[in-house]
């Protein structure tokens, strides 16, 4: 069942579906060269067809069907899991996708900088979870102002040294909150976090006995750890958020914590073995939450070989990649090989190449592609393909991506199709 939304976030989100396309927009500049652009609400009213829209390629696209799988799954994981889910907002940076998260029942909507904080608290949302320290002075001071001004307003933040609480009790002294601003303890195993058990239990003791922080939760991320086959890893992982859920009882009795103290992990492929261990583990009344973001994208490359349901792990949420990127074939130069017009400053390449998909003719038509993409340049794709297959200049290439992080963020508007290739939505991204 649909949760309701804040009303600030509702009418902040209308205000930006009424947002002109501009010339400058990648992909949809073209349609703001009449006397008057589109917004993303009449677009999506019109529902034209992606192949007739008058858009420029490349174009990064999201799969309606494939979204709203990914939501009622992970959802629907969490609820049996008895976690909650906080998805990492710095996947998309999208008010929109985070909007939905939250009417499908999201805690709150993870960020990994205070930049990405305002960003979200631009649009309204009102349960801010940063999944790192804060250092910057200044965006200290800025959070103050906003936790003063909103009693509604929850925002929480790492520590993991007595330095970085004494940075923020120094700034929260001289700009009082009005309030304590709650802090998560961070464990590490290769990123930030304290290393011991014993830095963890002297940072918490160091943030309760200041008059400006509350000792909130322990936090941990599982994800950089890799041992020498995956049984290992999965030992390795479970481990880990054992020690977590361990250390949660410990720095919770020397906060004084009351229910509702937060234990939280959860990459986008370990999340059901957090979850497993951090819901078995933690001790009656506290909170696990998840941090997982790519799971609403999915993909055709990383997550696709390494999530749960991959792994064969029973009860997994069966999730669906629901990115593809659009690129016209550009040139033939040889029979077995076409050029196309998306390169590195269009597709992530860190994780892996782009994946062919399927091809859509000028002349109308569709079909299934087989090829590799073997190269990228800037602005171009190497398609390696059977020299038969009929592809001319200008059909337009369907491309699976690997690891949405590196793709979203190349992106400022993102246009949703249902499954006839229609326009149904319009998403905007604030990187």
């Amino acid at each position: 069942m649909p949760h309701s939304l804040p009303p600030l976030v509702e009418e902040r989100l209308r205000a930006l579906r009424e947002r002109p396309v501009e010339p400058s927009d990648k992909g949809l500049g073209l349609l703001a060269s009449g006397t008057s652009a589109p917004t993303p609400a009449s677009l999506a009213a019109a529902r034209p067809a992606l192949p007739a829209a008058g858009l420029s390629y490349p174009v990064l696209t999201l799969r309606e069907s494939a979204l709203a799988s990914n939501l009622e799954s992970m959802a629907g994981f969490c609820a049996r899991a008895g976690v909650e889910l906080a998805p990492h907002g710095k996947t998309s940076m999208s008010p929109e996708l985070a909007a939905r998260q939250l009417a499908s029942g999201a805690w709150g909507i993870t960020v990994a900088a205070i930049g990405q904080l305002r960003a979200y608290r631009a649009f309204g949302f009102p349960r801010l979870l940063m999944a790192n320290e804060l250092v910057d002075e200044a965006g200290i001071a800025w959070l103050a102002g906003e936790l003063a001004a909103d009693p509604g307003f929850e925002a929480y933040c790492y520590v993991d040294s007595t330095d970085g609480v004494a940075i923020l009790d120094r700034v929260l002294t001289d700009r009082p909150a009005g309030r304590r601003f709650p802090v998560l303890v961070e464990i590490g195993a290769a990123r930030t976090g304290c290393r011991t058990d014993e830095q963890a239990l002297a940072v918490a003791k160091a943030a309760a006995a200041t008059s400006t922080l509350t000792v909130a939760g322990v936090a941990g991320y599982e994800g950089s750890i890799h041992g020498d086959s995956q049984p290992q890893t999965d030992d390795l992982v479970a481990s880990f958020c054992q020690r977590l859920a361990a250390l949660s009882g410990q720095v919770a009795n020397l906060a004084g914590a009351s229910d509702g103290f937060i234990v939280t992990a959860g990459g986008s492929v370990y999340f059901d073995v957090v979850a497993r261990e951090l819901a078995a583990a933690s001790s009656a009344g506290m909170t696990v939450v998840l941090r997982s973001g790519g799971y609403l994208f999915h993909d055709h490359g990383l997550y696709r070989a390494a999530t749960p349901a991959a792994r064969g792990v029973a009860g997994a949420p069966a999730l669906q990649p629901a990115l593809e990127l659009w690129a016209q074939v550009l040139s033939r130069p040889e029979p077995g090989l076409a050029l196309l017009s998306a390169g590195r400053r269009d597709a992530g390449f860190d994780a892996g190449l782009p994946v062919p998909l399927r091809a859509l003719r000028r002349n109308g038509g569709a079909a299934d592609l087989t090829g590799e993409v073997t190269e990228l340049n800037d602005q171009h794709a190497y398609l390696r393909l059977d020299p038969d297959i009929l592809l001319a200049p200008g059909d337009l290439i369907g491309l699976g991506i690997s690891h949405p992080c590196t793709t979203l963020d190349k992106w400022r508007l993102i246009p949703v199709l249902d499954e006839q290739d229609r326009i149904t939505d319009i998403v905007h991204t604030f990187f």
